[in-house]
């Protein structure tokens, strides 16, 4: 009877080995890696095989090394984490449909797991499904995790995702065992995450707070001894300096979560935000760092050894297979999205000695990238000899990247103005054109106004006109004058009285567009704008607003924003003489068009 006992008592010391002894497990995370396969910018100075010969950062041959060089230095197991919007943001995710490239490589590269976070919805549910399908047709990938995503039973847009999940190559939660430690791993996408992806619809996605519990409760059942909730929600400081924000609210409200890996707000943790007892942390953004989290489990309980944020910049040799495997992909991109419109990958654009920057944080209201882009595409619309346009404009949150000094590629200025796709093969969001009156364009100029203050990425640049404004009136009074600027660089006044009927014509991306149709919304049903055509008709689908770039050709020939940049700085003079455009100086400083009243 003592031997028999003695026996049961090993084996239940095996089977419970983790909680019994002490255990180390470190995490290397990612997140917000948004497709920045070679590291920036300009990418024309990134070297990843050589040390100290650059200023570039990321770069996932970069991040590849770092792997391997964390793993092979680590004793005990290891698990690669990246925390959602993997995808979007270069000119790679144009081919994953056919080559599904992106995830194969980060399997390579050895991450374990990938959270799903708002950007990779950015082509809609069915593109996803037909890159996630590829991508596991084609070679090994990384287990998917797609968390509170909820599909629709009636709309068969999201059937393709629906079905990878029936067939477990995306599934909601994850169970692994590393040297006997149980980890139990889900995902959630974040409220505001969800807010900013429309195009994952019919996509929706289950209330976070309650679905964290419910993964929680189903993973403590299968004896997890950690549990990893990696989190697309982001955290972020109130004005006293004091962290909040979603991830903040998940670890105070849902018990059992062992640790956060964070993503979405592109903050950069230099240690864990410990919370309720529940280490968060986030890298940054853009590959720009990976982070090494060890965490010690015993007696049941788990804690954090160490935490440190690894910069990926020149000091790390590139990882030569995976570098081989990216310029491979990089040609085709040359071959099959760039030179079919007349570029090459690698061939210089223009040239700048200063910063063009301004996004949806930070002091966006002194951007100067923003009105480039805005003149960019007034260029760009009213030079192809079609109907032009009378003001052009760009939103703060689709400016998504900085133009640092160096010399300028396609890819560098793809990157700034990234987001969506047309009918095309190319790449971005096509530029619409909508025609108002005058008193419309005064009333969305008001609302826009006050629109950014709710949400930065609101946020508005123009080029082609001019606005003076009275701060102090009230709500809809403050726009006192609005002038066109014409080709010629005379200024013609806009008469917003009820009986002007003259047409305006607005130009932007077909996303942003969209836009106008919220307006009544946002103005609580004080003002209605009609977008019309240039007949005055009303615009019933925005699909029809589509500018056609060369009417001579069959079909749509869709203009982008980062098209437009491309051809405006393009179109600038060589200063240095160095045969390469350099970026007018007048940029170097923030031009704005709104002025108080009676300055200009």
């Amino acid at each position: 009877m003592k031997k028999l006992l003695a026996w049961l008592f090993l084996i239940c010391l095996t089977l419970s080995g983790a909680s019994q002894t002490g255990k180390t497990i470190t995490i290397l995370h990612t997140n917000d890696l948004h497709s920045r396969l070679i590291g920036y910018a300009p990418e024309s100075a990134y070297t990843p095989l050589t040390i100290n010969d650059d200023n570039t950062v990321g770069g996932f041959a970069r991040i590849a090394a770092i792997i391997k060089s964390e793993k092979n230095a680590i004793d005990g197991p290891t698990l690669v984490l990246d925390a959602g919007d993997f995808f979007m943001g270069t000119l790679f995710p144009g081919l994953e449909k056919e080559t599904g490239f992106q995830l194969r490589l980060m399997k390579t590269m050895g991450y374990d797991v990938l959270g799903f976070g708002n950007h990779e919805y950015e082509f809609g549910p069915e593109w996803l499904a037909s890159v996630v399908g590829t991508s596991n047709k084609l070679g090994e990938i990384p287990s998917l995790l797609m968390g509170n995503a909820v599909f629709d039973k009636k709309d068969n847009r999201d059937d393709g995702l629906e079905k990878l999940f029936s067939d477990n190559v995306i599934s909601r939660k994850l169970i692994l065992t590393k040297d006997g430690i149980k980890i139990g791993i889900f995902s959630i996408l974040g409220k505001n995450a969800v807010e900013v992806a429309p195009k994952a619809a019919p996509v929706t996605f289950a209330r976070q707070i309650s679905f964290a519990g419910r993964m929680v409760k189903e993973l403590r059942s299968e004896k997890c001894d950690i549990i990893i909730c990696i989190s697309h929600s982001g955290v972020s400081k109130d004005k006293n300096g004091k962290w909040g924000g979603e991830d903040v609210e998940l670890a105070k409200k849902v018990n059992g979560i062992s640790v956060i890996i964070g993503g979405h707000s592109h903050t950069r943790l230099e240690q864990p935000l410990i919370v309720n007892g529940v280490p968060i942390v986030q890298t940054g953004e853009f590959g720009q760092n990976v982070g090494r989290l060890s965490l010690t489990f015993s007696n049941g309980k788990m804690n954090t050894v160490s935490y440190k944020l690894i910069p990926v910049d020149d000091k790390i040799m590139g990882d030569k297979n995976i570098n081989q495997l990216i310029e491979a992909q990089k040609e085709r991109i040359s071959k099959e999205i760039l030179e079919p419109i007349g570029m090459k990958y690698d061939r210089p654009v223009a040239e700048t000695d200063f910063q063009l920057e301004g996004n949806d944080v930070g002091n966006f209201l002194e951007s100067n990238l923003g009105p480039v882009v805005a003149d960019a595409i007034q260029f760009y619309v009213n030079g192809n000899g079609g109907k032009g346009t009378d003001i052009s404009m760009v939103a703060a949150g689709v400016l998504f990247d900085k133009i640092l000094p160096g010399v300028q590629t396609a890819a560098d200025l793809f990157r700034v103005v990234p987001l969506g796709s047309g009918k095309d093969n190319v790449p971005g969001y096509p530029l619409s054109r909508l025609y108002i009156t005058g008193k419309e364009l005064k009333s969305v100029l008001e609302i826009l106004q006050i629109a950014y203050k709710s949400g930065p990425d609101n946020f508005c640049y123009y080029s082609g006109l001019w606005v003076e404004l009275d701060p102090a009136k009230g709500l809809f009074k403050k726009i006192k004058k609005i002038e066109l600027l014409r080709p010629d660089g005379k200024y013609i006044n806009v008469d917003f009285s009820m009986k002007n009927k003259t047409l305006y014509s607005v130009t932007a991306n077909s996303y942003m567009l969209e836009f106008i149709g919220i307006i009544k919304k946002m103005s609580f049903g004080l003002i209605n704008v009609v977008p019309k055509d240039i007949n005055g008709a009303r615009i019933k689908d925005m699909e029809t607003a589509i500018i056609d770039m060369d009417e001579n050709r069959e079909g749509v020939q869709e203009g982008k924003e980062w098209l437009a940049l491309i051809k405006y700085l393009g179109s600038m003079k060589d200063t240095n003489g160095n045969g390469i455009p350099d970026i007018d100086r007048k940029y170097a400083v923030a031009i704005k068009c709104f002025y108080p009243k009676s300055s200009k």
